[in-house]
């Protein structure tokens, strides 16, 4: 997989990047929940694959946007960053409490 750059992008570019590669995320974690619950367990712990693969891009994204400031380039602070930081977070955090309820979810099931 090739890395996401910033290079060249507008801060709102990049804001929606976020966004895309995060909501992504959070389409896959919330269907994964729904097929295992329609019974199609492999499919569920692939949608939560394919879940991880975009938060790592946006994962990448935010960790440059940290590198960037880090080193001087500060970012301007707009309400769509900040919706896109929370996108993110929020999506994290759904991953976590998924990854968590689809193996107990299963072991309730054997």
């Amino acid at each position: 997989m090739e890395k996401k750059t910033l290079e060249g992008l507008t801060e709102e570019q990049v804001s929606f990047q976020l966004i895309l590669h995060s909501g992504n995320a959070r389409s896959k974690l919330l269907q994964s929940l729904k097929r295992y619950r329609e019974y199609a367990e492999e499919e569920a712990f692939e949608l939560m694959k394919e879940a991880e693969e975009d938060l790592r891009n946006a994962h990448d994204i935010h960790f440059q946007m940290v590198q960037k400031e880090a080193s001087g380039e500060v970012a301007n602070f707009s309400l769509l960053l900040m919706h896109a930081e929370d996108h993110l977070m929020s999506t994290i955090t759904i991953k976590e409490l998924v990854g968590e309820l689809l193996p107990l979810f299963q072991s309730l099931k054997q």
